[in-house]
């Protein structure tokens, strides 16, 4: 409708211009990303975001959702989580702005959540406890807090602080569609890894996961302290 009426007016000139403006901020904004690509920090953010989100170690929730007659449906509970996080992911600087909170002191507040998360796969204890109203569901507790839960969300915000978001954003994609096949392959996957093939994969990532809360930690603690000298 914008292009007939530029016919109609004889506005030629607007039109150019505005299909010329159009194209030129697009590809401004594909060659920024395409610059910040780094396969370091996308593998790095890949793998943080790979062991927090631990799907493979939700396969024993996912088969019991479905013993219980519960439907579980992968696409659904993908997408879902895709959205929620990405919103976040986007949103939650301005989140934080209206909290008064800078991105390197929430980044130190995740590295201990992270680092907590750490001490639970590697020394089997419950440290955070999920007491909510609602016990069973696809998407609860699929999508949150398996998924999308505070866990996800802080390390989202912490990888912020020190790696690109084009980078974030295609490990998170990755991740996401890594996570569709197993829930769609819960079964199968449970068979060809066993329990515990699944309990070290636990123990192990546990050990990176911590690597990462130290390196998280060190790096934004650093920022913290030149600004307080500034």
């Amino acid at each position: 409708m914008f292009i007939a009426y530029c016919l109609e007016g004889g506005w030629w000139s607007a039109c150019i211009d505005w299909i010329v403006n159009t194209w030129n901020a697009t590809a401004t904004a594909v060659s920024e990303s395409v610059s910040h690509f780094d396969w370091t920090q996308m593998i790095s953010a890949f793998i943080a975001l790979f062991i927090v989100i631990d799907i493979l170690g939700s396969i024993p929730i996912i088969i019991t959702l479905k013993e219980r007659g519960r439907k579980v449906d992968a696409m659904q509970a993908t997408l879902i989580s895709f959205a929620l996080l990405l919103a976040f992911f986007y949103a939650g600087d301005m989140k934080l702005r209206l909290f008064n909170v800078d991105i390197e002191s929430f980044a130190v507040a995740g590295a201990f959540v992270i680092f907590l998360m750490a001490l639970e796969m590697i020394l089997d204890v419950e440290i955070f406890k999920n007491q909510g109203p609602i016990k069973e569901a696809t998407l609860v507790p699929l999508v949150f807090p398996l998924l999308a839960g505070a866990a996800t969300f802080t390390t989202l915000l912490s990888l912020r602080a020190s790696f690109a978001s084009v980078n974030i954003v295609i490990a998170l994609t990755l991740n996401m569609v890594w996570v569709y096949f197993v829930i769609r392959m819960a079964g199968p996957v449970e068979r060809l890894l066993g329990k515990g093939g699944i309990y070290i994969l636990r123990k192990f990532f546990g050990v990176i996961l911590l690597a990462i809360s130290v390196r998280l930690f060190t790096a934004n603690i650093t920022q913290l302290i030149e600004a307080l000298h500034k």
